[in-house]
């Protein structure tokens, strides 16, 4: 049998095994379909009616507001809305509520009788009692606008303050990114897999911990406990039945990631299938606020970031202190070597997975309590949390760590110069800057090419 033919048949046997793989997610899918559906899907929903002509509420157009001076509800205050031949005018009713119904889209102009007022309330400023309603913000079929009255007593926050503010939630932001990048770069260290499902992970810890503290009412910290175990089962799970027989296989890399990038679409959408695309509230009693000084942190934000700490410094001590922590680092930085020690590579692979399914389930609980609950939550930092595994030093636990403070910080900072929306991509910017200036990374070693 020639090389080519050899070659050949080894490729069929790879590829018969990655659809194989492939065919069982399926397979596992529908099987949890099928025995899990949501409540949204357990029943057809009748359609509603069409809408007559005495009912026709698509045309009904309105103006309204509230009004309010301070605490204080106004009642009794006319408003008068005109325009393109229409003119009607509305009384603000006990609670301070009032509207107009109007006759379609166009421009109206909104006008507030000041003689209307009570005694002693005015307007904030006496200019602006009348506001302008254009056609082309009729966007929806109501406007509200409102009127302004007393001395505005809000409290104008410096750039010190901001800049303070920004730090710590920054800081907070970047060890969440750590928690979950440090479990990206264990898994790349020892296997040398970019692990696109990971952002899955992270989900699926939040996933869990919203199920129990949530929905079945479980305490926080016994909800979080059992999201560990749930998302370290996980990463178990994915290695026994998918990343074990790839590698026996002998899959390269490229294949192995394209199969990880494949694995997070359908885990995605699983999510969204069985939780729905609404973001969901995570109402476990710590979002009330402390004031620090000029720095305003809620009750989650300080445990989260005390939980992180605690739980990196035992990730440190655990690979620098412990036989399988330094089992760990020698398969990351010579298997071939390591194995021909007598270190179990599959062993200590199979033990990273755990571990970075754990770390990637409390991210998950922590990123949760930071920015509520949803189905694509993990994939919408997957990219930063690449980004401070590869600006940190790849392969490196202690690289990711520094890396995900620096785009945690840089990415809360960026907002008081750029638009928020921007934060993001601003943070990848800073990598491709770095990597420029230092392309093996913060904290990575270099390494000799040829």
């Amino acid at each position: 049998m020639s090389i080519t033919e050899k070659a050949h048949r080894r490729s069929s046997r790879s590829l018969k095994a990655l659809f194989g793989v492939l065919f069982a997610t399926i397979v596992l899918g529908v099987t949890l379909a099928g025995g899990m559906s949501p409540a949204t899907a357990a029943e057809t929903p009748t359609p509603a009616p069409a809408p007559t002509e005495e009912s026709d509420f698509t045309n009904t157009y309105s103006i309204g507001g509230v009004l309010r001076n301070g605490d204080e509800v106004l009642e009794g205050v006319d408003i008068t809305v005109e325009g393109d031949g229409f003119s009607e005018t509305a009384t603000s009713d006990e609670a301070g509520e009032w509207e107009v119904v109007v006759p379609g889209k166009a421009e109206y102009t909104v006008t507030l009788e000041v003689s209307t007022l009570p005694d002693g309330v005015e307007l904030r400023n006496p200019d602006a009692a009348s506001s302008v309603v254009t056609a082309d913000q009729w966007l929806t079929t109501s406007i509200t606008r409102s009127f302004p009255m007393g001395e505005d007593t809000r409290e104008t926050t410096g750039f010190g303050a901001q800049l303070l503010q920004r730090l710590v939630s920054g800081l907070n932001f970047g060890l969440l990114i750590a928690l979950a990048a440090i479990g990206i770069t264990l898994i790349f260290g020892t296997t040398g897999l970019n692990n696109f499902a990971h952002g899955e992970m992270v989900t699926f810890g939040a996933i869990v911990a919203w199920i129990f503290a949530v929905l079945l009412g479980v305490n926080i910290f016994v909800a979080m406990a059992i999201a560990l175990v749930f998302g370290g089962a996980f990463g178990w799970v994915q290695d026994a039945l998918l990343w074990k027989p790839l590698r026996r296989k002998g899959v390269k890399l490229v294949q192995a990631m394209i199969v990880s990038i494949g694995l997070a679409i359908v885990l995605r959408y699983l999510y969204l299938y069985f939780i729905g695309g609404e973001t969901k509230a995570m109402n476990v009693g710590l979002s009330e606020a402390v004031q620090l000084g000029p720095v305003r942190i809620t009750v989650a934000s300080i445990i989260s970031m005390v939980i992180s700490v605690v739980v990196l410094v035992l990730v440190g001590l655990f690979l620098t202190r412990t036989r399988i922590g330094k089992a760990t680092r020698a398969v990351s930085d010579n298997p071939s070597l390591a194995a021909a020690s007598g270190i179990d590579v599959d062993r200590i692979i199979r033990i990273v997975w755990v571990i970075a399914g754990a770390l990637a389930a409390l991210a998950g609980v922590m990123l949760a309590l930071y920015r509520q609950v949803s189905w694509d939550m993990g994939f919408q930092i997957l990219l930063l949390m690449f980004a401070a595994v590869t600006l940190g030093g790849l392969g490196s636990a202690y690289g990711a760590l520094v890396g995900s403070i620096v785009v945690g910080l840089f990415v809360e900072l960026s907002t008081l110069f750029i638009p928020a929306d921007l934060k993001y991509a601003a943070a990848l910017v800073v990598l491709i800057l770095v990597l420029l200036v230092r392309p093996q990374g913060i904290l990575g070693r270099r390494e000799r090419i040829g």
